[in-house]
């Protein structure tokens, strides 16, 4: 076994329906821990409760409404990015760091980014 094998993960190797199905599991296990420890992706996700419904209910266009939605569910995405990278950093040290604060900062930034975009999107497509 070669030095670079020996620091993968042994679940790289599985293939076919076996990684699909422990990827669905990954995926389940993930959600459930930044919905149970990440306040503002709890937040969030009620956010996307409430604006998914008003974008199918609203009148307008597919294309519209896919943006709409599309920017709500972006936010969840970088929401769970930026808490991966949270939890990295704090895994590796809790102490004050100049390059944690920066990795968190950057994660926060594009968090704001992706909230940004959603008053955007629905500002145009709300108001032409």
């Amino acid at each position: 076994m070669s030095h670079d094998s020996q620091n993968e993960s042994p679940f790289k190797g599985k293939t076919g329906l076996t990684r699909l199905w422990n990827a669905l599991h990954y995926s389940i296990d993930g959600l459930r821990a930044a919905y149970r420890h990440e306040d503002a992706f709890r937040q969030e996700v009620w956010l996307a409760v409430l604006l998914i419904p008003v974008a199918v209910l609203l009148p307008g266009t597919g294309i519209g409404k896919a943006l709409m939605i599309g920017s709500v569910l972006l936010v969840l995405v970088v929401e769970l990015l930026n808490s991966a990278v949270e939890a990295t950093v704090d895994r590796i040290s809790l102490e004050n760091h100049r390059l944690a604060k920066r990795a968190k900062d950057i994660g926060s930034a594009a968090v704001l980014i992706s909230l940004a975009n959603v008053a955007a999107v629905w500002s145009l497509v709300l108001l032409g």
